[in-house]
């Protein structure tokens, strides 16, 4: 038989089978805690293996990226026999093992009367470190952070998600700028996880139908502290072949592709933990892609403790928490109904419920027809929904209030619970120095505790500013290695860093509406200033391609690519170099599309000083001395004026006051107005946004809440249910006859007073206890009401009055109405009457 070459590389393909021999180079004796060491991500234990793997073998630590896991698999013989000898190394080694067992050894904790909470945390990527490559960016790094809080705070909590062979695209940019994606495979013996068992020793096996194939998945266990993520994998022998490449790619292939991975994560995800032997309190949905899981739920409710649907339904929305992330209408998944039909119908008829039931759970109401919605599903299984900021709560409110047609967008239940950083990840090591005696034990026992980072605000200006030094040339050096167009950045000029995903709504070229003033701005040859910038853009968004091949395109025909360099290939181990070592984090999405943004937050913490549009979460941090506000709080529905505008504030904030402020020194060289708010950043947004503070306001705002409705619900054989679920089946059937006979009021009435207003109705069979009886009251608008506030009316001999507090002059609109009373049941849309013909 004839070989052949690959026409591109002359490889040449010879007729043999070759065979694979795993060599095991795993430490034993008394280096063998090493292997558990490095599967640990928390960022405590990897800083002390790491330290310990390149002293056994600088080379090999270098070469692995350091990465433990990859650096233990490939450490030579001769290595560990040299270390096996060296007793400082074994003493090392010992420590880190005493030091991690007592932080195991940590009592859990759970909020107040949630005893035996388990939460179960959805997410379809996880960033916890780069040497696990299963995360595309903001959500997956917000994934990873929220597990790493929950495993300091010692709360109980497993994720769940996908192993994702070959991860998320590596980039690569081509000479013209155009991003060229590669997908890598990951050899799972070099990566920081292990097989996960029942509790009867056999790996975990669990299937899932998908339209009329049988899936088989395995399950991953990675871990940080003391908590577990579990991840599924179809990549088995058993499978066909269409089935092992459902988990190959993060966010790759087509629609098909996304509603089988979605059902392995929803479906597969609940059946793997039981498999395992858990048996959660609370199911956490972040983001949609996870939503299926209630079809799972469902399934096991109706069929092995035989509850009807509706029964089901009321403990899975008060067992479950779902996180919106995203204020932009394309991130919130859809799927056309033939294709959900055909996957998702026969798993439903399983528990009873045919197709259109289904559907209209997932639609919004009014809706016959159409594609589902991932977001609509989840906010209808869970009864705890939130935003990520309190603007993209806000804003999430306003998108989702059709939901329930017979409140005021107010009072969508819809929350929030602004994002944060997991500070012992993203504290780089040279702030982490300059705090080692100001105060950094107190920041690591608890971030969220503003007092911990008073020492920060003591740090001598000498010291403060080496470091900022320091960290711009460490910056400069990975540029110098993998920045493109090999540019040389001046160590000293003042230097902006922006990375981020390449979406259009993130404005990456606003500076670019003016070109000049740009060019200006960086080659100024007594204060120069210097961009870095990173960040991918998704396979499949074009326009967001274009962005960066337009930004690198500027920067050649301008003559300024020694001013303007773009870092490929952005993952977390470059994320860590750059909020660190930029002076400024600059931030420009068009508002209010940015749910929240994280990245800020990070470079905040090494007291790098954001100059950001006010959306996400800068509106909740932003103050004078802590950086800059690009624009206002106004959002303008023409996009052009609003880039205009933006774009001009931006220009004049960096050149009438960020660069001045950077470039002021004193007799011995200090911008000391620039220190002060460094200084101010880390004090101030440090502890505020923090996870251990986000994950503690989840534990207590929802978690706890979310556990005791759960217990609720279940006990007594779910008897809590079955009673839910009678009493809205029966306020449903009576509430059509509900009616509001007549209200009187007076038509004026004198500023300080109380208006008093009486409201007759008709509540037909429905007993008085099982409803409210409210005024509405609010400002005129052309669409109903402007800053409305809810009066309870109360119980009168002949019907119900409300007193209005009538503050201040002018018109003022009221209007009544009756709303079911559900004690502890979520709010149902269509238990709402108004008074009809409102005047």
């Amino acid at each position: 038989m004839a070989s052949s070459a690959h026409p591109q590389t002359n490889q040449v393909t010879l007729p043999m089978r070759i065979r694979n021999v795993l060599v095991d180079s795993r430490p034993d004796g008394p280096l063998a805690p090493l292997t558990t060491l490095a599967r640990d991500l928390d960022p405590r234990v990897q800083r002390e293996v790491g330290a310990i793997l390149a002293r056994i073998d600088p080379s090999c630590w270098e070469q692995s990226g350091h990465n433990p896991a990859r650096a233990i698999a490939q450490l030579s013989a001769t290595a560990l026999e040299t270390a096996s000898g060296d007793e400082d190394l074994i003493h090392a080694v010992e420590a880190a093992v005493v030091t991690r067992a007592e932080r195991l050894a940590t009592p859990e904790w759970t909020p107040p009367g949630a005893e035996g909470m388990l939460v179960a945390y959805f997410s379809c990527e996880f960033g916890l470190d780069a040497s696990l490559p299963i995360y595309s960016g903001g959500l997956g790094l917000l994934s990873g952070d929220h597990l790493k809080a929950a495993a300091d705070l010692r709360l109980p909590l497993v994720g769940v998600g996908l192993f994702y062979r070959n991860g998320y695209f590596r980039q690569d940019v081509a000479p013209d700028g155009r991003q060229v994606e590669r997908y890598p495979a990951s050899d799972e013996t070099q990566l920081p996880m292990e097989p996960a068992f029942c509790p009867d020793g056999t790996p975990v096996r669990v299937t899932v139908d998908l339209a009329g194939e049988t899936v088989t998945c395995g399950v991953w266990r990675a871990q940080t502290g003391g908590v577990d993520l579990y991840l599924l994998d179809t990549d088995l022998p058993e499978n066909t072949p269409a089935a092992r490449a459902i988990t190959d790619l993060l966010y790759g292939g087509d629609r098909e592709h996304r509603i089988r991975q979605e059902l392995v994560l929803g479906i597969g995800g609940v059946r793997a933990l039981a498999a395992i032997g858990l048996s959660p309190t609370v199911f956490h949905m972040n983001e949609g892609h996870s939503a299926f899981l209630a079809i799972e739920r469902l399934r096991v409710l109706v069929s092995e403790h035989g509850l009807s649907v509706p029964e089901a339904m009321e403990a899975i929305r008060a067992s479950s928490v779902f996180t919106t992330h995203t204020p932009v209408p394309a991130g919130n998944e859809v799927f056309e109904a033939e294709l959900a039909s055909r996957y998702v119908a026969p798993l439903v008829k399983e528990v009873g419920l045919d197709w259109d039931g289904f559907a209209a759970m997932a639609r919004v109401p009014g809706q016959t027809d159409g594609p589902i919605g991932m977001t609509v599903l989840a906010l209808r299984s869970a009864r705890r929904a939130n935003g990520v900021s309190a603007l993209h709560g806000l804003v999430s409110r306003d998108m989702w209030k059709a939901l329930w047609p017979g409140y005021l967008p107010t009072e969508t239940p819809i929350g929030h619970v602004t994002n944060g950083v997991h500070t012992g990840t993203w504290l780089s090591d040279g702030t982490r120095s300059l705090l080692a005696d100001r105060g950094l034990a107190a920041i690591e026992a608890d971030p969220a505790d503003p007092a911990a980072w008073n020492g920060a605000a003591e740090v001598d200006g000498h010291a403060l500013w080496n470091a900022r030094t320091t960290a711009r040339r460490s910056l400069i050096e990975m540029v110098g290695r993998s920045g493109l167009d090999s540019p040389h950045l001046n160590p000293d000029a003042l230097t902006i860093g922006f990375s981020r995903r390449f979406a259009t709504y993130k404005r990456a070229a606003l500076l670019l509406r003016q070109p000049e003033r740009l060019r200006a701005l960086l080659t100024h040859p007594d204060r120069p200033v210097q961009i870095v910038l990173a960040g991918k853009a998704h396979p499949h968004d074009d326009p967001g391609k274009g962005v960066l091949q337009s930004i690198l395109s500027a920067a050649r025909s301008l003559g300024i690519t020694n001013q303007v360099a773009f870092v490929p290939d952005y993952d977390i181990a470059v994320a860590k170099v750059l909020v660190a070592g930029a002076d400024v984090w600059l931030n420009t999405p068009r508002r209010p599309y940015e749910a929240s943004g994280t990245s800020g937050m990070k470079a905040a913490l090494n007291g790098v000083l954001n100059l950001s549009v006010l959306d996400g979460w800068w509106p909740e941090g932003y103050a004078p001395d802590l950086g800059w506000a690009i624009g206002d709080e106004r959002s303008i529905d023409d996009a052009e004026l609003q880039d205009s505008r933006d774009a001009e504030s931006l220009f004049s904030l960096l050149e009438s006051d960020v660069v001045p402020a950077f470039y002021e020194r004193d007799h011995d060289g200090l911008p000391q107005r620039w220190l002060a708010m460094m200084r101010r950043s880390m004090c101030v947004l440090g502890p505020q946004f923090s996870t251990q503070r986000m994950v503690r306001e989840y534990a207590e705002q929802f978690y706890g809440p979310a556990h005791v409705d759960g217990a609720r619900m279940s006990a007594d054989s779910y008897q809590g249910a079955r009673d839910g679920a009678a009493w809205r089946a029966r306020m449903s059937a009576a509430w059509s006859n509900v009616r509001i006979v007549d209200v009187v009021t007076q038509p004026t009435a004198r500023a300080g007073s109380l208006l008093a207003v009486d409201i007759t109705v008709d509540l037909a069979s429905i007993a008085p206890d099982d409803v409210r009886v409210e005024v509405v009251v609010g400002e005129p608008d052309p669409v109903g009401f402007s800053r409305p506030s809810i009066i309870l009316a109360t119980r009168t001999q002949s019907g119900y009055r409300a007193e209005v507090p009538v503050s201040h002059g002018g018109r003022v609109c009221l209007a009544a109405r009756v709303v079911a009373n559900p004690g502890g049941l979520p709010l149902d849309a269509a238990l709402a009457t108004w008074e009809a013909n409102l005047s």
